[in-house]
């Protein structure tokens, strides 16, 4: 029995590079080269093993993502997703996040992978406000989950977490992610 849209997706505080699933998105740099926050931590989690094959990648555009190896992480697969800095919300930022997420689900989706944990991505150095990246996150991974249902045919991705590095991230997921759902069912009908 499929899960409902809803049940396939989770909100937690942790650590990304702790968690066991098929690949996590790190929130890159363009250089893919490695930096602070969540890239730096991926970065060293998973040991020199990925800096080097980053090397091999030429770099990343903006709203784009690549695929590396997970090396020393549970993960199989790390998907580096280059989102961009935010200067007013007027420059692009909205849509060249959502192409990050569409990007990350089609790597992932192209790799095998069933199960795919994302980070808040720009929402760090990158300066992105919490709630609006919380919105267009949630919204792209729903568009995906409702354009590729669960079924015995066909295995897409079945399990997508949204890992928060504090308490005040999570609560402004937890916020967008049920007053997104009472929208979506109130549209529905």
């Amino acid at each position: 029995m499929a899960q409902s849209i809803a049940d396939r997706i989770e909100l937690i505080r942790g650590d990304i590079t702790q968690l066991s699933v098929d690949a996590i998105v790190n929130a890159a740099n363009s250089s893919l080269l490695g930096g602070g926050g969540v890239d730096g931590a991926i970065h060293r989690a998973a040991g020199p093993e990925l800096l080097a094959e980053c090397k091999t990648l030429g770099g990343c555009a903006t709203g784009s993502a690549k695929i590396t190896a997970g090396y020393n992480l549970p993960a199989r697969f790390v998907i580096h997703a280059v989102g961009p800095v935010y200067h007013d919300g007027q420059s692009g930022e909205p849509e060249k996040l959502a192409d990050c997420y569409q990007s990350a689900l089609a790597l992932a989706s192209n790799h095998g992978c069933t199960s795919i944990a994302f980070p808040a991505i720009s929402c760090g150095i990158y300066g992105y406000p919490m709630a609006d990246a919380a919105k267009i996150a949630i919204h792209e991974v729903l568009n995906y989950l409702e354009a590729n249902p669960q079924s015995e045919a066909n295995s897409p991705i079945t399990r997508v977490v949204f890992v928060l590095f504090d308490d005040r991230g999570l609560q402004t997921y937890r916020q967008v992610f049920k007053q997104t759902l009472n929208e979506r069912r109130v549209n529905l009908t």
